[in-house]
C-alpha cells in the first residue's frame, strides 16, 4: 500500500487524481468527494460518483473504502477494485441500512481510495464497459 510520501511521488506519473487537493491525503490514502449532494432514505440504495477524475498506470491498483463517519451512520457501499489501466470518475453503489436519512453533500469526502503497486506492471490494463466513465454510469452489464 502506498504511503502519503509514495502517493505524492506517483501523481502525474503513475496516478493522476483530477481535481486534487492535498489536504485530502491521508496516511495512506486519498479521500474522494461525492459529485452531488445525496439524500439516501433508510434501507433504499443510489448510484453516485467521485468528483474526482482517477487514472492508473500499468504499474498500480487501487482499493475503495467508505469514509468510517458513513458507515457509523448506516452506510454500505459496493467497493470494486480499480484495475490498472482504469480512467473516470468512479460509480459508487450505496445503500442506508440505518433508521434515519443520510446525507452526502456534494463536494463532501465519502470514500477513500487506497492504491497498491503490482509486483510487475500488468500485460492486460483495463480496457473494459466502464473505461473512461464520465459522471455517474448506470450497468452496462449485458442482460440477456
Amino acid at each position: 500500500m502506498l504511503s502519503a510520501k509514495e502517493i505524492m511521488s506517483a501523481l502525474g506519473k503513475e496516478v493522476s487524481i483530477n481535481p486534487f487537493r492535498e489536504d485530502q491525503i491521508g496516511p495512506a490514502s486519498y479521500d474522494l468527494t461525492s459529485s452531488q449532494e445525496l439524500t439516501i432514505s433508510p434501507h433504499h440504495w443510489q448510484l453516485t460518483s467521485t468528483s474526482e477524475r482517477v487514472s492508473l498506470g500499468i504499474d498500480l491498483a487501487a482499493s475503495l473504502f467508505i469514509r468510517s463517519s458513513f458507515a457509523r451512520e448506516g452506510l454500505f457501499a459496493s467497493l470494486a477494485l480499480v484495475d490498472p489501466g482504469f480512467d473516470g470518475n468512479l460509480t459508487i453503489s450505496i445503500f442506508n441500512g440505518g433508521d434515519k436519512d443520510v446525507v452526502i453533500h456534494k463536494g463532501e469526502r465519502f470514500l477513500q481510495i487506497s492504491f497498491f503497486r503490482l509486483g510487475t506492471p500488468t500485460n492486460k490494463p483495463y480496457a473494459g464497459r466502464y473505461q473512461h466513465s464520465l459522471g455517474t454510469v448506470e450497468s452496462r452489464r449485458e442482460k440477456s
